[in-house]
């Protein structure tokens, strides 16, 4: 058998088209059922109200006797039809529409259904810690940001993503998975978990489980009617009587809302095996690891407990696991993932069949040793970092760049690795608490010129007593700090950052605001931090429609090359030198360079929410475009990468740390 692989080809963007395209499938598919049970739902109801109106049961005599046409007829009343179509219509159409809602929320809603407690970022535990660390690599390393974490107190291995965007993506981890595995293993997971972030998986999951719960509301329906007829029956025993009808209409009801239940749910697992099997993929290329994902399959065939769930509400979100989370008769139908043996051999051709059996005692060992060890290293390999140039050069590699969006590789979790070690450790834990993380962003806002002393001021004023002490400690920290690292620890401060209560949050971003209009110009690293904070913690409204195209969009286009070439080049003529270049690239009609006085941040900003309306294979020219405007010069600052990151992360586009 030929060992696991992803089509080269394939990158981030036609991923997230193909899940797109995957979703309108999916809805087809779910349409032909709710057609087929709104027919088999209109004839059982006709049935029933002609038996009402005849009182007696149906039965063929009957129609010998009046005409086959005309009983048929008289069945199949079209009004009554027209009522019953358009009734269960709206009863799955609002079922549907009240799942979806429930989990507007993203993961958070799944982690809390299921009993997962947030692991904070700051926990002392050490294998908490360990899986922190481990997802953090993950994260910068794509790009994207640090999901929430949330453990869920189950022995079994197994772990989910859950969440609407890679913006509110949480991961669920049960601590048989955090105990059981060995750093190695645990990356397996987390790349396989990070493959369904970055693929589209997730939202493809929830449309699952909206569609889903819209079927079920007929049977539901006719489970209330049924328990509504025995408590009539329980009220008139005394009278031995009991019209049979609303059992009747509830017995069909539970049987048609269950079948379609059932058809849905295999439609589910046939999705989500073919899933399962990318993610285990990508996983591999990710890690350029296959070991660390084929031992965790095995340590789930030889575990007692398997990758098995006990929560109530576990079935509902079986198509969402890392394992087979949820058992049942028909798994070779039902089941929502591929047997272990297959995946396991479809990673490693030549596994030899054996399972692996690990004490459960053994996990804390391996956690403290493992984190020993992964600390020895990176502080070795740390020197090599800091004395890296803070300029990049990309020479012409905006495809290569452009490819590997959102696809880290074992060469990127190498860089984020380093990058995050080699922050001095008192800014690297304090990143992790919610006053310390506030004294980050507010130094790395602050200059040093003659207005630093009044922004120092407001502070003292207006910031909670604790962030700002912590203010005045990092400082000397935060000023020695190299250039490249800033982002990554600013990204290492939002996991404490989404702690913030809303009063503390709205205090804090007026702060922020006003450290950034104290000297009266906005610098280009204050635009893209402040535009990355508030994409990670605000909500931003929901683009629906990704219908634009390049050519559509070309004013706003104009408007962010604009920027990025007089931000990127001193001298006029290079500036306009870098605007063209990006504009052929783009193939637009001939639209000039602006003028640096008419470009501002607000103009910016619009630009760019005009722009998230692009479609994801639109997104990849226009990247390139801006990649090819910023190198111009042959060369890529840390300041115009800070610039390029903030576009990116505004048009949903995960970008990986330059390596």
């Amino acid at each position: 058998m030929a060992p696991l692989a992803v089509k080269s080809s394939m990158n981030f963007f036609e991923h997230q088209d193909q899940a797109k395209k995957s979703t309108r499938k999916l809805v087809l598919l779910f349409t032909l059922a709710i057609v087929s049970l709104i027919a088999m739902t209109t004839l059982f109801v006709s049935l029933f109200f002609y038996y009402i109106n005849t009182n007696q049961l149906y039965s063929t005599s009957r129609i010998a006797r009046s005409g086959t046409e005309s009983t048929i007829n008289q069945i199949l009343n079209w009004e009554i039809t027209g009522y019953v179509a358009l009734a269960v219509i709206t009863l799955v159409t609002l079922g549907s529409l009240y799942k979806l809602i429930q989990l507007r929320q993203g993961g958070y809603t799944i982690a809390t259904a299921l009993g997962g407690r947030r692991i904070l970022p700051n926990t002392d535990n050490p294998q908490e810690r360990q899986l922190l660390n481990v997802i953090e690599e993950m994260a910068i390393a794509s790009g994207t940001q640090i999901p929430t974490v949330y453990l869920l107190e189950e022995p079994g291995i197994n772990a989910f993503a859950a969440g609407h965007t890679p913006r509110d993506a949480v991961i669920g981890i049960t601590r048989g998975c955090m105990e059981l595995l060995n750093r190695e293993q645990l990356q397996g997971v987390i790349a396989h978990e990070f493959s369904h972030i970055l693929n589209g998986d997730m939202k493809i999951n929830l449309h699952l489980l909206g569609i889903l719960h819209g079927i079920l509301m007929i049977g539901l329906i006719g489970s209330m009617l049924m328990r509504s007829r025995s408590r009539s029956l329980t009220i008139s025993r005394s009278r031995n009587k009991g019209d049979p009808g609303i059992a009747l209409l509830g017995f069909g009801l539970i049987v048609i809302g269950y079948s379609g239940t059932f058809f849905g749910k295999l439609i589910k697992s046939a999705i989500s095996r073919q899933r399962e099997f990318l993610a285990d993929a990508c996983a591999v290329q990710y890690t350029r690891n296959p070991q660390g994902i084929s031992q965790v399959l095995q340590k789930i065939g030889g575990h007692i407990h398997g990758s098995s769930l006990s929560h109530f509400g576990a079935e509902q979100f079986s198509h969402m696991y890392f394992g087979d989370g949820v058992r049942s008769a028909a798994d070779g139908l039902m089941a929502t993932h591929p047997p272990l043996q297959l995946r396991i051999k479809r990673i490693t051709p030549n596994w030899n069949g054996q399972f692996i059996t690990a004490p459960l005692s053994s996990a804390a060992v391996d956690t403290e040793s493992a984190l020993n060890s992964y600390s020895s290293s990176l502080s070795m390999a740390s020197s090599s970092l800091v004395d890296q140039p803070i300029s990049i050069a990309t020479d012409g590699r905006e495809d290569h760049f452009i490819a590997n969006t959102a696809k880290p590789s074992p060469t990127h979790l190498e860089r984020a690795t380093l990058l995050l070690t080699t922050i001095p450790v008192a800014l690297n834990e304090g990143a992790r608490n919610p006053f310390t993380a506030r004294a980050i962003v507010y130094n790395l806002l602050i200059n040093n010129s003659q207005e630093s002393s009044a922004q120092q001021q407001r502070l003292q004023q207006r910031a909670h007593p604790v962030a700002y002490k912590e203010f005045l400690t990092l400082r000397d920290t935060l000023n020695e700090l190299p250039a490249e690292q800033k982002l990554p620890l600013f990204e290492l401060s939002l996991p404490a950052l989404k702690q913030l209560s809303t009063p503390q949050y709205q205090v804090f971003k007026d702060n922020v605001i006003a450290l950034i209009k104290a000297d009266r110009e906005v610098a280009i690293f204050e635009w893209a931090l402040y535009r990355m904070l508030l994409n990670a913690l605000e909500h931003r409204p929901k683009q629906n429609h990704h219908t634009a195209t390049i050519k559509s969009l070309a004013v706003p286009i104009q408007q962010v090359l604009s920027t990025l070439s007089h931000h990127g080049h001193d001298q006029q003529g290079i500036a306009e030198a870098a605007y063209n270049s990006a504009m052929r690239e783009l193939k637009l009609p001939k639209l000039s360079l602006l003028d640096s006085t008419t470009i501002s941040f607000p103009l910016l900003d619009s630009a760019l929410s005009q722009l998230q309306a692009l479609r994801p294979l639109q997104k990849p020219a226009l990247l390139k475009a801006l990649l090819r405007c910023i190198q111009h010069d042959g060369r890529v600052t840390p300041s115009e990468f800070e610039l390029f990151r903030a576009i990116a992360s505004c048009l949903d586009c995960p970008t990986p740390p330059l390596t």
